[in-house]
């Protein structure tokens, strides 16, 4: 390890002896992966430094209590000793888990989709409350987030909405969130008092640059229309609302929020950037859990992920056997709770797989 740990160090040196040259050239993609790639390797050769730096105070310690004779100063030296082992012994459990294969996604915006499946209106309303969760849970985490795509449902729900969560952490905040997302409760729609169980699915994609995914135009086919449902005077009445059809892999993408064509072009964009993308990791890593396809399953109640029931204010994440009986906290967008334990679980899953 401690021969990689070397390695890395000299590579950071390089890497920042060579950053002002790369930026100065204006290559956007090179600045780019050297940008990261320095985020990289800098916690990691900070770390290890430190961790030299503690073991070669730890030694110079112990070679000062070998030479001493005096009782009090000896008595000091070992509570020195002590805390430097536990200094030094701390410092390398951080760097194994920053050796931990990084997650090529950290550090992009991200794309969620939220869609009502199974209960039908029910499940266009819980699809609602769970993209209000998100928009507090995203502030409270100091993110921001835009609407790409939605249409909304009859009582104030949505059979689906897409939105951009925009920062640094929004991958590593948003990335567990991906599949079916069970809830218990008596919805507004029954009139009798009786529990229905709903679900409605959420799918999370890391934005795609342009330099990422490179779409050709004649791949696309494009039909305007008129957008349909809630707006302003101009959003029912002129051909903004825009359906893109990329040709060689069949997705299309429906954008009609914006009241500008153009607007709502860039929006299907983004999504069809971020789901080719994802389509092209999924085939890279078919055995990771946390592709889109595995995701969104096919959204019935059995292969949920997450629970929240109402009556006994419950959340329960079914991956990590996690309950929290603060359900009405984590619709408020109370989630790091519950975020913060799945990735624990993972560094554990990974460390012990090291």
């Amino acid at each position: 390890m401690f021969e990689q740990l070397q390695d890395l160090e000299a590579e950071l040196d390089r890497l920042e002896a060579e950053l002002p040259g790369v930026f100065a050239a204006g290559d956007r993609a090179a600045s780019r992966d050297a940008g990261r790639r320095h985020a990289e390797l800098k916690p990691v050769v900070d770390a290890y430094r430190a961790w030299r730096k503690a073991n070669a105070d730890l030694i110079e310690a112990r070679d000062l209590l070998d030479g001493e004779t005096d009782a009090e100063m000896r008595s000091y030296l070992k509570g020195e000793i002590a805390e430097k082992e536990v200094a030094a012994a701390d410092l390398e459990a951080e760097i194994k888990q920053l050796l931990l294969p990084r997650d090529p996604n950290e550090g992009r915006n991200v794309i969620v989709e939220i869609q009502g499946t199974e209960g039908g209106e029910e499940a266009n309303l819980w699809a609602g409350d769970l993209f209000r969760m998100y928009q507090r849970f995203a502030e409270g985490n100091g993110l921001r987030i835009e609407v790409l795509s939605s249409q909304p449902s009859e009582h104030g729900g949505y059979r689906d909405v897409t939105f951009l969560v925009k920062g640094p952490t929004a991958w590593s905040r948003f990335k567990y969130e991906g599949g079916p997302h069970r809830v218990q409760r008596v919805p507004e729609t029954e009139s009798q008092g009786r529990v229905h169980t709903s679900a409605a699915t959420v799918a999370v994609l890391p934005e795609a640059d342009e330099i990422d995914v490179a779409i050709d135009p004649n791949d696309l086919d494009i039909d305007v229309f008129r957008s349909t449902g809630p707006g302003g005077q101009s959003v029912n009445t002129t051909d903004s609302a825009v359906r893109m059809t990329h040709k060689p892999s069949g997705l299309v993408v429906t954008c009609q929020d914006e009241k500008s064509q153009l607007q709502n072009k860039e929006k299907a964009l983004r999504i069809l950037r971020a789901r080719l993308m994802q389509i092209e990791q999924d085939r890279q890593h078919a055995e990771t859990a946390s592709a889109r396809r595995d995701q969104v399953k096919g959204g019935g109640r059995s292969e949920k992920i997450r629970t929240y029931n109402f009556k006994e204010n419950r959340v329960t994440d079914h991956r990590i056997g996690l309950t929290l009986y603060s359900l009405d906290r984590v619709l408020a967008g109370a989630l790091d709770d519950v975020v913060d334990a799945l990735a624990a679980a993972e560094r554990q899953r990974q460390l012990g797989s090291e």
